[in-house]
């Protein structure tokens, strides 16, 4: 029974279990978010566009008793439709604003690079950038201790 104990315990205090409690946390505060948007503004906005509230009614069939309502289901989609565009609206947001944090993190950082690194050596004889610790230019094949000029060596 203890092993069971210490393996349930090794289970539930791995990264991963963690992770998925936070985000079952997180996406019940986040479904009542989309909710109160769905409900609260983009209902009422279609309402006010269209000129009344938004439902499909009369596509009912009854078959041996049972009632099946188009009607209900063809609104749930329509809700459903209306839900996922407000979460991929919130979501293309969210990741447009970590993209500027992240630019701005780049900049700042490139300043910062910019500050400390020094200037890039470069070859007398072609002028392309070379390696600090080069002894050979990879561009002209110039030997560059004593800057020795292989055109005037041939």
């Amino acid at each position: 029974m203890k092993r069971v104990i210490e393996e349930f315990v090794a289970f539930i205090s791995r990264g991963n279990v963690i992770d998925l409690a936070v985000g079952v946390i997180i996406g019940g505060a986040f479904t009542s978010v989309v909710n109160s948007l769905v409900n609260n503004v983009i209902t009422p906005l279609i309402s006010f566009l269209t000129g009344g509230t938004p439902e499909v009614g009369g596509l009912t069939l009854v078959l041996g008793g049972q009632e099946l309502n188009f009607s209900a289901f063809i609104g749930d989609i329509i809700s459903f439709l209306i839900t996922a565009l407000a979460v991929f609206a919130i979501i293309k947001a969210m990741n447009a604003a970590a993209e500027l944090k992240e630019l701005a993190a780049k900049k700042a950082g490139l300043a910062k690079e910019a500050e400390e690194k020094p200037e890039p050596r470069t070859c007398p004889f072609c002028k392309q950038e070379i390696a600090d610790d080069a002894t050979r230019c990879p561009h002209c094949t110039a030997k560059l201790e004593g800057y020795v000029n292989p055109q005037e060596t041939a």
